[in-house]
């Protein structure tokens, strides 16, 4: 059995050969360099980084092609020294690496054509925004054009578009999930981030409204007990506010501390969602008394 400082060891060994080959490492590669079996290196190498060695080596490319594609690198290059063996197999995952093509992540979203609209719902200002994959901003303030600032600062070259009366619908739809989380939220979501925030955000969704765990929780549902803080960077990370409810995660004691949109929202939203709770339990409760009679 090798033990887990023998393991952390080999594991960080492992992610920086991965980062350091030119071709995707295949799993009996890694296990032949490990002196290990596939399915015991798969086992150890997800407990460690929770993520599987083929997803690392996905995250790490998408992590190179977007740094080189900002520094302004060509295309091909930027494809080619990330490790993608051929402009296809780039650009068969390009969408859901970039949420653009390639050439428009380059230029700053130039070409990428964002709907997005301004409103109001009780929390004050928010604005909704949508490429054409899905909804990729959800943003909450006081200040209606400092949202959209930042919006126009995530896309500088973007078309940023107003949005239309179909527009007005998804809008609504949001604003209906602030109101009333447990509603939920059908719409489709463009998400975008690394191996290891989709694991975050994926649990944040699966966090039941009126409920809240804390970011060590967090940690050890995605199988990572001890990166605490990169979870805490994860949910401070996310973009999409209430549709990915990172307002759900507190600290180990309890406390509310560290929103993107303001902890008084933070607070707001928990309050409103633990009073639908117990209202709901009492119209059940309340239903189930009067089938019985």
């Amino acid at each position: 059995m090798i033990h887990a400082p023998m393991n952390a060891s080999l594991i960080t060994e492992l992610c920086r050969h991965i980062e350091r080959a030119e071709e995707e490492p295949s799993l009996t590669d890694l296990a032949a360099r490990a002196h290990l079996s596939p399915s015991h290196l798969q086992r150890i190498f997800k407990a460690a980084t929770g993520v599987s060695p083929k997803e690392y080596a996905k995250a790490h490319r998408a992590k190179r092609v977007r740094q080189q594609l900002a520094e302004g690198t060509s295309v091909t290059r930027a494809i080619y020294d990330a490790g993608y063996n051929s402009n296809g197999r780039f650009y068969e995952e390009s969408r859901a690496i970039l949420g653009m093509t390639a050439r428009d992540f380059r230029k700053g979203g130039q070409g990428a054509r964002i709907r997005f609209a301004v409103g109001e719902c009780s929390l004050g200002a928010i604005l909704v925004a949508a490429s054409d994959r899905g909804i990729c901003a959800i943003a909450l303030g006081d200040d209606p054009n400092r949202l959209v600032r930042e919006l126009q600062d995530r896309f500088p070259k973007g078309e940023l578009v107003g949005g239309d009366r179909g527009f007005e619908r998804t809008v609504a739809a949001v604003v209906g999930l602030v109101e009333e989380p447990r509603l939920g939220l059908t719409l489709p979501l463009d998400v975008r981030g690394t191996a290891f925030q989709h694991r975050v955000w994926r649990a944040l969704r699966e966090i039941p409204a009126g409920s809240a765990l804390s970011y060590a929780q967090i940690a050890a549902t995605i199988g990572r007990p001890k990166s605490v803080r990169a979870v805490a960077r994860a949910c401070a990370s996310n973009v999409i506010a209430v549709a990915i409810p990172c307002h759900r995660v507190v600290r180990t004691d309890g406390a509310i501390s560290g929103y993107r949109w303001g902890v008084e929202r933070k607070r707001a939203l928990l309050d409103r969602e633990r009073e639908a709770e117990v209202r709901a339990k009492r119209v059940s409760s309340h239903r189930a008394a009067e089938r019985q009679d």
